[in-house]
């Protein structure tokens, strides 16, 4: 099937025939993946016969999609230029970032809040785009389950709340950007981002 006809399923329109040719042009396997908790999407690059290869979750809004695809291959123009010699998220991959999102930002692609939260955190060279909170939540607002989702910020002082994988946890104060919480069964402390999404356990 046409790679333009397939992207256009998961990016803004007019974003796919850009993305397209960059796959064609690095040479590159590019898969649309299974949603992963830990990570938007991956870059991997050549190693033991295989090239460059990209993987981007299929469950993001299109936004999100075409902001992780950008990212990862900025990952990839990053590592032809200077391989493993540099940090992953620095000023190397910031400026093939920027470069990288200047045609979608010339076709518009992206709604006002998108593009002010992308411009805010190429300025700021000590974010990591993983963690830039602005970003993460200017891409939040386009998911589908947004107005319902619970994350850790919403969430009152002392309120004991439930992970994916069933660990109960109550939380904390704040420490700098993440929330102190304690696993209710083992007393351990662990950081939670103020994103991170949770289900309110009753306690009553």
């Amino acid at each position: 099937m046409d790679k333009t006809k397939v992207l256009e399923k998961y990016v803004p329109a007019g974003a796919a025939p850009l993305v397209a040719k960059w796959i064609d042009y690095f040479k590159c396997e590019f898969k649309i993946s299974r949603s992963r908790n830990s990570k938007f999407g991956d870059y991997r690059p050549p190693f033991g016969g295989k090239g460059h290869r990209i993987s981007v979750n299929h469950n993001l809004n299109p936004y999100a999609f075409l902001v992780t695809t950008v990212h990862e291959f900025a990952h990839l123009h990053t590592w032809n230029q200077h391989q493993h010699l540099i940090k992953p998220h620095g000023p190397e991959w910031k400026s093939n970032f920027k470069k990288m999102m200047q045609p979608f930002f010339e076709r518009q692609v992206f709604p006002a809040d998108i593009t002010a939260a992308i411009s805010a955190y190429l300025n700021n060279p000590a974010a990591s785009s993983c963690s830039d909170l602005n970003l993460y939540r200017a891409l939040r607002r386009y998911d589908a389950t947004h107005a319902t989702a619970t994350t850790v910020e919403k969430l009152p002082l002392k309120a004991v709340f439930k992970i994916k994988d069933g660990r109960v946890f109550r939380k904390d104060e704040q420490l700098r950007k993440r929330f102190r919480c304690v696993e209710i069964a083992t007393k351990r402390i662990y950081l939670f981002s103020p994103v991170a999404e949770v289900e309110l356990v009753d306690v009553a």
